[in-house]
């Protein structure tokens, strides 16, 4: 008997696991496995969704221009080559349901975020995994996977859950080589870490088959509202907006998004924090045998003798109220992904963490 079946890929798709947030029979945790900043969203983002509630019963603007114009102004950018999306997962979605479908090839790299093979394959390409070199994107590894089908390249920079950075002369190295008839994504979730790092936005300005997304979910503390965004060159963003729903982000969470993105001071004290007690918490770390790379974003990538090793040292800090993130599924099972917390969180982690390999705490 014939019977409604899905799209051919659809049942390939792994569901995404997201971090853990309880540990059964324990109180008190501290969640660290999804890279949240611990110090919540920018009281001014908090007052603005407080403020949105009279006017639920209204529909959203279905340009974000108010959003858009506060983003382009913060970064320096033309607001009309802005996109805004559910988080910047929709947007890189639509970035493959509009230029990738049944017989191309979308790649990304062997670490890379694993919502990239899903979203190829939602839209009917062939998702195309790619080498990296000691955790790190090796821009050769891609140019040799790329072929007449390839029709979007993405790259996470600062990478997640490496921690590490793609060189900005590597990064245009790989615009320049891609045909134009494939799009180089630039993933920039964590780009507001790194001092000086534009996201991949002059590249965009200069070649015009580069998009950049980033999130408000990160550094801005706003993972419950979902929004994120893209730039790209004009003709991209018009066939980005035709595929995105009119109503896609509420009235509450674009409210919300303005707020964080115009509190540039709750930003600057938000990165610095980070940027201090990841040093510092990496360094601890170091001192008791568990390496990390230089780590650019506000996570480290914690490594193991093997993966036994690293799947122990999960389970004792379960038991310590602490919950990080194994990353075996991203190809790296001897290692631990660990969330930047704050000063209090970041003790902790480095005193169970010294009992479980013997230590003193």
């Amino acid at each position: 008997m014939n019977k409604i079946t899905p799209q051919p890929g659809i049942m390939d798709i792994a569901l995404y696991q997201g971090g853990q947030s309880h540990v059964a029979g324990v109180e008190h945790v501290i969640k660290l496995s999804s890279n949240e900043n611990p110090f919540g969203p920018s009281p001014k983002a908090i007052e603005a969704v407080r403020d949105s509630a009279a006017t639920l019963h209204r529909y959203p603007s279905t340009d974000h221009a108010s959003l858009r114009a506060a983003i382009g102004d913060r970064h320096g950018l033309d607001p009309a080559r802005i996109v805004c999306g559910v988080g910047s997962d929709e947007v890189l979605q639509f970035a493959a349901q509009a230029y990738a479908g049944p017989g191309d090839e979308v790649i990304y790299t062997e670490h890379g975020f694993s919502m990239y093979p899903i979203i190829a394959r939602m839209a009917g390409a062939t998702p195309v995994m790619v080498p990296e070199r000691d955790r790190h994107v090796d821009v050769d590894n891609i140019l040799a996977a790329v072929t007449e089908q390839t029709r979007i390249v993405f790259v996470t920079n600062p990478g997640n859950p490496t921690s590490t950075m793609i060189p900005e002369a590597d990064l245009l190295r790989l615009a320049e080589a891609l045909p134009q008839t494939c799009l180089m994504v630039i993933d920039g979730a964590y780009a507001e870490f790194v001092d000086g790092f534009d996201g991949g936005a002059a590249l965009v300005d200069r070649f015009e088959n580069v998009i950049m997304t980033r999130t408000f979910s990160k550094i801005y503390g706003l993972g419950g509202m979902r929004v994120g965004w893209g730039y790209a060159a004009q003709s991209i963003i018009d066939v980005l907006n035709r595929v995105r729903q009119p109503f896609n982000l509420s009235l509450t969470a674009l409210a919300a998004a303005e707020a964080a993105v115009k509190d540039e001071d709750y930003l600057t004290f938000c990165h610095s924090e980070n940027a201090r007690l990841r040093v510092w918490l990496s360094a601890e770390l170091a001192k008791i045998g568990v390496p990390s790379d230089a780590s650019c974003t506000n996570f480290i990538l914690v490594r193991f003798a093997d993966r036994a090793e690293a799947e122990a040292c999960d389970d004792y800090l379960k038991t310590q109220g602490l919950i990080v993130r194994r990353v075996a599924g991203y190809n790296l099972p001897n290692a631990l992904r660990i969330t930047v917390g704050d000063q209090e969180a970041c003790g902790r982690v480095v005193a169970a963490i010294t009992v479980f390999k013997g230590g003193a705490a």
